[in-house]
């Protein structure tokens, strides 16, 4: 067995796939693109998808990768087991359509076990397949497996419901009974069991069925592989470490982290252990996260980061560090996953940044949360059964992030008990949320045989407008190809197209197709792309259209004009946001119409307004510099050392694009675009808002619009002038603040006429005292203006001494209100001021309430004013 480094175990890995015909695929963003199914990329199946549905066929069908994942279902076992994590990576190698069974066997077997390769013990290693498998059982022994380390199991068929599935082999190490922890005579002793001696470190999946929404199960039109190893599984096997934590991945994290401690020192089954290893995951999981764009939140991939931050946070409270200390750990990480993945050392400052800020606020909710658990002790104390309930415990965790097992501990301590299936009860109801927020999305659609198997070239063509001589191809009607339509739509690939298909955010062009004669015979209202990167054309159909003739494809020039200026214009305010705000924003999403554009970017908090400014004042100040937009088609390694920034990864075939503009902008880009920044004329942002957790948008527009936009603005402009009466549009300001002052003056002497108004008015209705029973009452309907009126009297009658009870009502704008205030005399007696407004209210359509000494309602029928007066007074006799 080899003894490698997890930099050198991932590269031979994919070296050894390479060899065998496969295209790397470098590791995707944690954020899925355009799959709504998932919260986090979760495997190296989950970025295959639109290979394995068929909606994009790749240019290689055979494709490996590691691809950095997170899983956060099970978290409050991160710590507690040897092989837990929520952040990892899974190595795989994939087959669409290509290999099966015949080749995917025999290659795991001799990555395994070959001695150019990783070198394990072949009488170590174990496999189980699905028992109606005989295939995958005869390919095994011939491959070497010995008969009695195959284990049939009927677990053994990967199915997720509608979509593909199949049969699946595990392949298993033993690790010696040593490292077991259940007996040799214990039943669930055996590869697949329950148990920590056979380590199960590879599942194939043969992917050959389709599992229909009626529940058949039918054969895939073509047959995949998926395959998934677990790095740190292995990694612990090849480093010979008793768990993933002792191997080069977490042990320098766990190392830096024992110098914050007072003296503490990570020991397997040490007491201090889990807390060693939460740190050490959690660290990693939100430095990938935010290094990928996620920041932290209470909703979403943010909710999830925060809850990491904090879990590890408390961990790191139990080591005996205090304070904030998370975000030290950022450039260890960054240092270990170097060779692989640059992006966290690459933005190490701005991570650290985010996490810093997070501990940092959650130290004012730490307190807040250890206040709260004392309290709930002190009441468990006092209840018969002596237990914190479930209910108060899930708030304790989903609230203020403690733990289950701090909660549990603290209680313990105190001689308490914590309702744990309450607890479970609540984390299932807020799983099952989560799970019906997502509706009933499918993981993975079926595929769609008939656009797999156009495999005709199309081209399209950069900077053409109309194509005189486009060949139809295809034509496809309710998914089916035929040779001629007069169908109402239908779906057309040409030889060649200047119809540019939706991608990359930039909407579709429009257009028309003529026949050789001039006559129009469709209208074009989308294209797409197919699953082999045809441009499909979704058209009106006028006249009928024949397969193999040839027409005269013309797009709509001045929709693509529009296109160009606003992708231009797209380009260079991600170059803007990035100079203004730094390298770590990243594009969250796009939107290109013809009028305007709509960009979606990363941020911790709103920009603000001399952020904004210089934004829009860069791109402008591009615009003017007349950068040349330069175009080159080249190999994805010879572009990112031109600088071209790839926004998504893994989105690239053989040949990517890069748009340069001057030395400000340079991405990957397969969109249309202005040969000169100057043909942009003027940028205009119209609109900065929060779209989600995280996330900022910004809408703008340029060229016409943007003048429209800005003289709209200038007349509106105008108008306020001449309102104004300000002779020049500079001193509009001074004159508004001249406005607003008269206008506040005036106010003041309505105020100070109303309030002598009121103390006249005070006069007259403090006169009329009358008694009710042995307490004097003041009970009048006042010509005031509302309850603010009623507050001012009442504070009048209160410095008086006027009588014991006041009883003020008003009629105002159609609305009812009472006020009621009680002196002590009244108090003595055991009235309450807000169980008379109580009685009173419904009277006249309202409701309220207050202290004893006063108190006051609104209603929507003053007329049922003079009856609440009399009922009150009447309440008042009777006491």
């Amino acid at each position: 067995m080899k003894k490698l480094t997890s930099s050198e175990f991932r590269q031979m890995f994919l070296d050894f796939f390479k060899e065998h015909g496969h295209m790397v695929l470098q590791s995707q963003s944690l954020i899925p693109q355009d799959d709504p199914t998932l919260l986090w990329i979760n495997s190296g199946v989950a970025t295959m998808k639109k290979y394995f549905d068929g909606s994009v066929v790749p240019k290689n069908h055979r494709i490996t990768s590691s691809q950095k994942s997170i899983r956060t279902n099970d978290i409050e076992n991160v710590g507690k087991t040897a092989r837990h994590q929520t952040f990892f990576e899974m190595l795989g190698n994939f087959s669409v359509g290509d290999y099966f069974k015949k080749e995917a066997i025999p290659w795991a077997w001799e990555f395994l076990t070959s001695p150019e390769w990783l070198d394990l013990d072949k009488d170590k290693l174990y496999c189980t397949v699905y028992p109606k498998d005989t295939e995958a059982q005869e390919i095994w022994e011939k491959t070497g497996m010995p008969k009695d380390h195959i284990v049939k199991l009927e677990e053994n068929f990967w199915d997720i419901g509608e979509g593909p599935c199949g049969p699946d082999s595990e392949i298993f190490y033993d690790r010696g009974q040593e490292n077991n922890d259940v007996a040799e005579d214990d039943p669930e002793n055996f590869p697949g069991g329950e148990n920590a001696r056979y380590l199960e470190i590879w599942n194939i999946v043969f992917s050959q069925y389709n599992h229909l929404a009626n529940g058949k199960y039918v054969d895939q039109p073509h047959k995949n592989i998926d395959t998934g190893m677990g790095l740190e599984r292995v990694l612990s096997i090849l480093q010979d470490a008793p768990t993933n934590f002792e191997t080069d991945l977490f042990l320098p994290i766990i190392h830096e982290t024992e110098k914050m401690t007072p003296g503490k020192k990570y020991e397997i089954d040490d007491e201090n252990t889990p807390a060693f290893k939460i740190i050490a995951d959690h660290v990693r999981t939100v430095s990938f996260a935010i290094a990928d764009g996620a920041l932290p939140s209470n909703t979403g991939r943010g909710y999830v980061l925060r809850r990491l931050i904090r879990r590890a946070d408390l961990n790191g409270q139990r080591l005996g560090i205090k304070g904030a200390f998370l975000y030290k750990l950022v450039p260890v990480v960054g240092e270990i996953m170097q060779s692989h993945y640059p992006e966290v050392t690459d933005q190490k400052d701005f991570i650290a940044k985010v996490i810093k800020n997070e501990e940092e606020r959650f130290q004012v909710t730490l307190e807040s949360g250890l206040t709260l658990l004392d309290d709930l002790i002190a009441k468990a104390k006092n209840s018969e059964d002596k237990m914190i309930s479930g209910k108060d415990a899930f708030k304790l965790f989903d609230t203020y992030g403690f733990p289950y097992e701090l909660t549990f501990e603290s209680a313990q301590d105190a001689g308490l008990n914590v309702d744990k299936d309450g607890f479970d009860t609540e984390m299932q109801a807020q799983k099952d949320r989560a799970r019906n927020a997502r509706g009933d999305l499918q993981s993975m659609g079926a595929q769609d045989v008939t656009l797999m198997n156009i495999k005709d070239k199309s081209e399209f063509e950069y900077g053409v407008y109309e194509e005189k001589h486009a060949k139809l191809i295809d034509i496809i009607v309710d998914d089916e190809l035929v040779d001629q339509t007069d169908n109402e739509t239908a779906t057309l690939i040409f030889d060649k197209t200047p119809f540019y298909a939706e991608r990359g955010g930039q909407v579709a062009d429009h257009g028309r197709i003529y026949d050789q004669e001039g006559e129009l015979v469709a209208e074009v209202t989308d294209v797409q792309h197919a699953p082999n990167d045809q441009n499909m054309h979704f058209v009106q159909v006028i006249l009928p259209l024949v397969k193999g003739q040839e027409y005269v494809l013309k797009i709509d020039r001045d929709r693509r004009e529009g296109l160009r200026h606003s992708h231009s214009a797209t380009h260079l305010l991600h170059a803007a946001l990035r100079s203004i705000l730094g390298d770590h924003t990243h594009q969250a999403g796009s939107l290109v119409e013809p009028d305007y554009l709509r960009f979606d970017f990363t941020a911790i908090e709103p920009l603000t307004d001399k952020e904004l400014k210089s934004v829009e004042e860069l791109v402008n100040q591009k615009i003017w510099e007349a950068l040349d937009v330069k175009t080159t088609v080249t190999d994805e390694e010879t572009g990112k050392k031109m600088g071209g920034l790839a926004l998504f990864d893994g989105k690239y075939g053989d040949k990517v694009r890069v748009v340069q503009m001057g030395d400000f902008s340079s991405e990957f880009c397969g969109g249309t675009h202005c040969d000169n920044t100057n043909q942009i004329g003027i940028f205009k942002i119209t609109s900065e808002s929060a779209v989600g957790a995280g996330v900022r948008r910004i809408e703008a527009v340029m060229s016409k619009k943007a003048y429209a936009y800005l003289a709209n603005r200038s007349e509106l402009l105008d108008e306020i002038q001449a309102e104004v009466k300000s002779t020049k549009p500079e001193d509009i300001i001074d004159k508004v603040d001249s406005l607003e002052k008269e206008l506040h003056d005036s106010q003041k002497q309505v105020e100070d006429l109303n309030l002598k108004i009121n103390q006249a008015k005070a006069g007259e209705i403090f006169n009329a005292v009358e008694q009710a029973g042995d307490l004097t009452v003041i009970a009048e309907k006042a010509d005031v203006n509302g309850m603010n009126d009623l507050r001012e009297l009442a504070d009048t009658w209160k410095s008086g001494n006027k009588s014991d009870v006041l009883v003020l009502a008003a009629a105002s704008d159609g609305k009812a209100n009472m006020i009621i205030s009680l002196g002590e005399k009244a108090l003595a007696k055991g009235l309450k001021a807000g169980d008379l407004i109580k009685q009173a209210a419904p009277i006249f359509g309202g409701g309220g309430g207050g202290r004893p000494n006063m108190a006051q309602a609104g209603g929507k029928k003053p007329e049922g004013l003079d009856e609440a007066i009399k009922t009150v007074v009447e309440i008042i006799a009777k006491n």
